[in-house]
Formats: structure tokens, sequence, C-alpha cells
């Protein structure tokens, strides 16, 4: 950061420091300010606390005073009754030709940053400003990308040190609390601020029992609440939240409904806060789309954090810090928005509202509250017992949202369909096997969600429901060693499909009556998502034809009904121009002509395609792809990336291309390659002639392959050692015994020492 200050262009420029609240930006910052360097370099210095309420004026004045106060002169008179104009020109002419360095903390607003720096001369003399914030998109405004620091947690040791300073006089972490205070410091999550709190908190307790220490940990949530010592970082805690407009409090606070450290699919999210009716309406965007910029507001304030993310930069899982989960709690208590039921009894809420089971059914105290709850949740329970019965839903009657996800339940609970009011349903991962044709009563379901289910076919009177926008059902055979052809099961839908006209999201269809389903298609112009198996030859013309139509589509996957069927997608003359994720297993003649044409497609899979000329010609110069995965999709021996193409490939992988025996990598092709792998291509005996050139590759990947190839790389004798050097991990993989055996390049030595290289031949 001091580098970032008094380094770089002589033009003004902006540092940012980005992160949640309690993360210690000003602290780091502070240090920053007052490193002599720092304050030789600059000949005016001036720190102002920006905070949320702030008006321009106040803050000039503020910066005048400090500038005239470091060079011991007294403040201009009439500074006090100046207008803001006024303030302004003295403030520029002031440090006019003047190097300076002026901190702003804790800004909340674009606008506050803006009004502060129209009144700063750019002199081209190296001024710096230096903000705090917890909005990324006002880093991103203010700061090149160089000029953004993205503050990180404190690491488990740098945590230790720090809570033993503030917890034990001799810095030192006694035997018999070091397994509780690790378990505090994991709540903690390595933020400084709760960690000098709790530490300080627990500073005054009895270090010879571990009683008080327990009760801190188990009840973190209410010393938040109630305890003295706390209350600055419950404060700080709180701010975000009271900053949030209307339409994301609901919507943070729902956050809560989810157990300690789980990993939140973000369409999970969108699809039950719309359900829940917290989304707005707006003009030409759908309710989706106006939810993940809900969800992408909250990561902006740093109250959701990104715990995932996939190929293309997309939010895989999110996630709430601990401690910000301990606040939310304490606030949807106190507002009647969720109740947890856990591991202890629980008296339910006169009007509990919306119910969440964590890893039990047990432990509810019987009352008359269930006529008002809208949602109810179970999350990891092990079975259902008799006691656990009337949790079902005969007299949940306004109930909107049922999530039994993972669930132990072997039969459609009859009851459900009962439920007028009910927008979401999931049955996701549990062992139901049959839809009931009663499943027309649900004529509000928005969502219905039976992926990892034994459902193979729904009932013609899945058609009642117009309000459907999300209709999952899919689950893929288990394998022990690699995928097959098919793996992924689809379900027999009735005949009159497109009726479902709201349908956002269709996964997976099968095509199974001739022409009937891929026709029906047509009628479902609203589909972001389309996946259909068992594709015939015959079907392409209809499927393509249906398409076109799906002007918003995003995502598809097509598979044919045997490996050898022939996928015919070539009358496709105006595909999709939004679609981004492209996956086609089954037989091609040829790559489809129109591919090269869909800018936007960042993922692309082609499984048991056969293809008898090389497909990367016609792929290399796609300017978004990101993720490429050729699964039997070429007979040829030879794959040539040329010079200068793949400009943004992440990740590719070469499986099962039975002929293949050379790879060949031009200068400049896939530049930022970072995960390459190889799947049972046992003809391929030599790395890739060029790999050395990938400077970013991170991850070198071999699965079942030749032994041959695998003693040119062991780092002793392999003559190839060399070319690989540079990529910090290597792995050769072989089924063996029932499971995948993994090595490293070292380990792989020592494999072939002991002579267990006629593993995994065959």
């Amino acid at each position: 950061l001091i580098c970032r200050l008094v380094e770089g262009q002589p033009r003004l420029e902006v540092v940012s420091v980005v992160g949640m609240g309690g993360l210690g930006k000003t602290t780091l910052v502070k240090k920053v300010y007052d490193d002599q360097d720092v304050k030789k370099y600059f000949q005016n210095h001036a720190w102002i606390n920006v905070s949320q309420s702030f008006k321009i004026e106040d803050l000039v004045r503020d910066m005048i005073a400090q500038l005239y106060a470091e060079i011991k002169q007294p403040i201009p008179q009439g500074v006090d009754t100046m207008n803001s104009q006024r303030l302004k020109e003295m403030l520029r002419e002031f440090l006019q030709h003047k190097r300076y360095v002026i901190v702003l903390d804790d800004i909340w607003r674009v606008d506050a940053l803006d009004a502060i720096k129209r009144a700063l001369p750019d002199s081209n003399c190296g001024g710096r400003i230096m903000i705090t914030t917890r909005f990324a998109d006002i880093a991103a405004a203010a700061s090149d990308n160089p000029n953004i620091h993205h503050l990180q947690p404190l690491l488990p040791e740098e945590s230790l040190t720090l809570f033993c300073k503030k917890a034990f006089r001799d810095n030192f972490c006694p035997p018999h609390l070091q397994s509780l205070s690790q378990k505090i410091l994991k709540k903690c999550e390595g933020l400084p601020l709760a960690i000098v709190a709790i530490g300080g908190l627990l500073s005054s307790k009895d270090k010879s029992k571990t009683l008080e220490w327990e009760v801190v940990h188990r009840c973190l949530g209410a010393e938040l609440e109630s305890n003295d010592s706390l209350k600055n970082l419950t404060k700080i805690l709180s701010l975000s939240y009271n900053d949030l407009p209307h339409y994301l409090k609901c919507c943070f606070l729902y956050m809560a409904i989810f157990p300690e450290d789980d990993l939140i699919e973000p369409m999970r999210l969108i699809r039950l806060w719309t359900a829940e009716g917290f989304v707005e309406v707006r003009e030409g965007m759908s309710l989706e789309e106006v939810a993940e910029r809900y969800l992408n507001e909250l990561i902006n304030r740093s109250l959701v954090q990104i715990a995932e993310t996939t190929t293309d930069g997309r939010v895989r899982r999110c996630r709430v810090h601990d401690l910000l989960r301990e606040n939310i709690l304490s606030k949807a208590r106190d507002l009647n928005f969720v109740t947890i039921i856990g591991e202890h009894k629980t008296e339910l809420h006169e009007k509990v509202r919306r119910l969440s089971f964590h890893y039990t059914l047990d432990n509810v105290l019987p009352n008359k509250g269930f006529s008002h709850l809208r949602s109810l949740f179970i999350f990891g329970a092990s079975s259902l017992s008799n006691s656990s019965m009337h949790l079902f839903p005969s007299v949940f009657k306004l109930l909107k949202v049922l999530d039994f996800r993972g669930a132990p339940l072997k039969k459609f609970p009859d009851e459900v369909v009962n439920l007028f009011h009910l927008r979401y349903l999931s049955l996701r991962s549990t062992n139901v096997y049959e839809i009931p044709t009663t499943i027309e009563k649900l004529q509000n379901l928005q969502t219905f969600d039976l992926k990892y289910t034994y459902v193979c076919e729904l009932p013609v009177q899945i058609l009642k429901l117009q309000q459907l926008r999300h209709l999952l059902v899919y689950r893929y055979f288990e394998d022990s060693s690699f995928l097959p052809f098919g793996v992924k099961q689809g379900f027999e839908a009735p005949f009159a499909i497109g009726a479902l006209t709201s349908l956002q999201k269709l996964c997976c269809i099968k095509a199974n009556q001739v022409g009937g389903v891929t026709r029906e298609l047509a009628s479902l112009s609203q589909l972001r998502r389309l996946g259909i198996t068992d594709l015939r030859k015959e079907d392409g013309k209809n499927l393509c034809s249906s398409i076109e139509k799906m002007k918003n589509l995003r995502s598809l996957s097509v598979t044919s009904v045997s490996e050898g069927e022939f996928v015919d997608l070539d009358s496709l003359s105006a595909p999709p121009l939004l679609l981004q994720v492209l996956y086609i297993d089954g037989r091609l003649e040829r790559l489809p002509h129109w591919l090269p044409s869909l800018h936007n497609l960042a993922k692309v899979r082609l499984g048991w395609s056969k293809l008898q000329n090389d497909p990367l010609e016609a792929l290399k110069d796609m300017p978004n792809l990101i993720e490429l995965e050729l699964d039997h999709a070429y007979d040829g021996n030879a794959l040539h990336f040329k010079t200068g193409g793949f400009q943004k490939l992440k990740i590719l992988c070469l499986a099962k291309l039975e002929n293949l025996s050379l790879v060949f990598l031009g200068s400049g092709t896939m530049p930022y390659l970072q995960n390459l792998s190889f799947v049972q291509c046992k003809r391929l005996e030599l790395v890739p002639i060029g790999i050395y050139n990938l400077s970013n590759l991170m991850l070198l990947q071999f699965y079942d392959m030749a032994e041959e190839l695998a003693k040119t790389l062991i780092p002793s004798k392999g003559k190839d050692h060399w070319i690989i050097k540079h990529i910090p991990e290597v792995y050769f993989s072989w089924w063996e015994d029932g499971y995948w055996e993994r090595y490293d390049l070292n380990l792989l030595e020592d494999r072939y020492q002991t002579g267990r290289e006629n593993y995994g031949e065959s």
C-alpha cells in the first residue's frame, strides 16, 4: 500500500481498501498514513471520517482545519460561515501544486467520494486519496484495479496470536483452554475486531475453569446482544444491515435460515426469495434477474461472501460470516422472521412464520402456532420419527415454501397437495419415486425441485400448474470410475408440455415421443435453461425450430438416445445469441456451423461426437470460451492448438480420445490456461509439445493414462520432467482396488521403484 502511494503516475490517484466491517481497514490505513516514509513524501496530510451521514461542507471544513493545523497556521476567518462552493475554492487554492495525501475513512456512497474528489486539485504533483469502504463497487468506481486492495481475514496463526494477546496476560493459552479457544476463533473467522472484543471479554473470566468459556462459545449470539464489552462489535456488525434498503433486509435475514457453515447455491436463494414475495417487479427484467441483482448487491456490500465461483466468474456458492450470522439470527428472532430448531428444546412463538430444522425434528415443544407458518425447512435430519410426523403440512394452510431437500422421505407427502398457496416445493435428494395426480391442486407452484430423486415420469396433471417457472427432474447414475454415456437420466413428460408457458428452467426432459416433445418446446419461449435427453436424429429439425424461439436461452444440454445416435443441430439458423453453456452428448457428423457465432459461450462440452476432423479450428477464436471438454469427441490422432487461439480458456479436459497420440501447442495459445486434464487417452505417450509455454498453468492431471507417459515425467529419470517443472501441481491417477489412487510426482517415482506400475493397465 505504501508503494501505491509513493510510486505511480504524477496524476491524482485513488487507492481503495475494501472489506467487511471489523476487518481492520481503518487500522491498516492508519498504519500506512502514519508511516514515516509517507509523512516525508507528502507535503500535506488530512484524515477525514466520512461515515454514513455527512455534509460535504463539514468534511471540507474539517480538511481545511487539519491542513492549516499541520503548518501551524490559524484557520482563515469566515470558514465556519462559508458556503460549499467557497470552501471548495479555498481547499483547491491551498493544495494547488502540492503533493498531498487525503484519507477518506468509511465511504458509504459513491456521491460522497465524487463530491470530495471535485474539491481536490489535480496538478500532476503525485496527489493521492486513500479510501476505506465496505462496498466493492465504490472501490471499483474510485480506483484502477491495481489500486484496489481487498483486505483478507487474519490467518489462523495470526488470529491465535492476537487472541492470546487480548485474553491472557502472558500471551499464552493454557492447555485446558486451547480447544475452546480454537472453537471461539473459528466463529471469529479472522475478523480482528471480533477477536479483540471477545478476547477482551474473556480476559476477565476465570482461566482455571472452562465453564464460563463454554457459555461464551455456545451463546455467542446472546453475548453480542447483552454484553457491554461487545457493544462496539455489535454496532459495527449492525451498521451494514441498518443501511440496507427495505427490499434487501428480508433477503439478508433469510441467510439465517441456513445452518452455520452452509454453502448456499445462488439459484436456491433466488428461487426462495421469489417465492416469498421479496422480489420487486422491474420492467424488462425477470424476477430471477432482479433477485440476482439483490444477491450481487449484498456481495458488493461485503455482507455475503463468495465461497466458490464457476470458471466463468459467476458465484457457485455463497455464505455469511459466522458473526454476521449470529447478528442476523438475533434480529430474525426479534422480528419473528424465523425460528431455528436445533439441539435444544424450543418453545415456538405464538405466530411463528418461518421454521428451520437443523439436524433434528424432535425438539419442538407442541403448540398451536403453526397456522401462521409461511415457510418450512429441514436440514440434515437423519430420520422422521412418529413424534415428528405432526410437523407435516396438514395444518400449514398459508405455507408458501416447503424445502425438504435431503429429508428421509420415501414417498410424496399426501398432505402437501392441500397447500394451495405453496410456491416452492423441493424434494431434492430424497427417495421419492412417484408424484400423485393430485399435484394439480398446487395452482401457485413456481419451483418444483425433484433433482436427485427417483422420479422418472410426471403425471399429465402437472400441466395444470400454469405458474411453474422452474421444473428440475433429473439424476445421475452412479459409476465407480468414470462417467459412461447417458449418465444423466431425465423424465418422461406429458405430451402437451408446451402448456407450461411460464417455464424458465426445464431439466431434463426426455424426447420420448417422436417429434412430439421437441415440437411442444416451441411454446416455451421464456426458457433460460433447457436440458433434453433421449434425442433421436429425426428430432433434430423440430428441436432446432423450437430453440430458435428461445431468445433468452442461456444454457442448453442435449443428449442423444444412445452413444451411436447422431445429433442433428445443423438446421438451427438463428441460434440464441445469449447462450453461455452448451453441452452436446451424441454423434456429430460435423460441428454445428453456428457454433463460432455464439460470442457469449463460456462453456462447451462435446461428448461422444466421434468427429473425423479436428474441432479446434472452429472453436479457437471464440472470444469468451473459458472451459472446454472434449470427451470421445474426436477420432483423429493429433490435436493442434494453433498460435494465438483460445485467448480466454482457463480449463481444458481431453477425455477418452482413443486415437490421440500427439498434442501440439502453438506459441501464444491458451495464455490463461490454469487447469489441464487428460483422461484415458491411452495412446498419448508424450506430454503436449509446447506445454512449457503455458506460463499460467497451475494444475496438470492425468487419469488412467499410459505408463510410458508417466515414466517420462518422474523427477529423477524422466526425460521430459524439465518441460513441466514450472507447473505447481502435477498428478497421475489410476483406478486401483475400487477407487482412484492419486500420485504426485514424488509418489509416482516411489510407485515405479516399488514395482507397482502394472496397476491400472488394461
